[in-house]
């Protein structure tokens, strides 16, 4: 009886996975939610309507990579990042194989971040 239990909370956990393990080498850049950052309006709301607040950790994607599995609220891992981020921007259509890691209003840090090639992670939801 203990086997049945054991192997039905497995078989539950990997259930729960939310689709396929995708990992894709992007370029990674960071952003900041500045007005000079931004063509007009509030540079705290997204393309998807969110808002941001310094401290979350956010990215943007290039629209091919929504293409990808990456939409609104995907949870994503980078290489070289401690925690989770999740997608809650999108960038301009002339960007390809891109993210851009949110910094909230640290400009200093987005700078010294710069541009670098990363590997992200995601389950693909079905």
């Amino acid at each position: 009886m203990r086997t049945f239990f054991i192997a039905l909370a497995a078989t539950t956990l990997v259930g729960c996975s939310g689709g396929n393990s995708q990992t894709q080498e992007v370029t990674a850049t960071a952003y900041n939610s500045v007005n000079s950052q931004t063509k007009a309006g509030d540079p705290t709301l997204t393309a998807w309507g969110d808002t941001l607040k310094p401290g979350m950790k956010a990215i943007a994607v290039s629209r091919d990579l929504i293409e990808d599995g990456l939409t609104h609220g995907t949870e994503v891992t980078i290489e070289g990042m401690s925690g989770t981020y999740i997608v809650r921007d999108k960038m301009n259509k002339r960007w390809k194989d891109k993210i851009d890691i949110y910094m909230g209003v640290d400009v200093k840090a987005a700078r010294e971040w710069g541009k670098r090639t990363v590997t992200i992670s995601w389950n693909e939801t079905e």
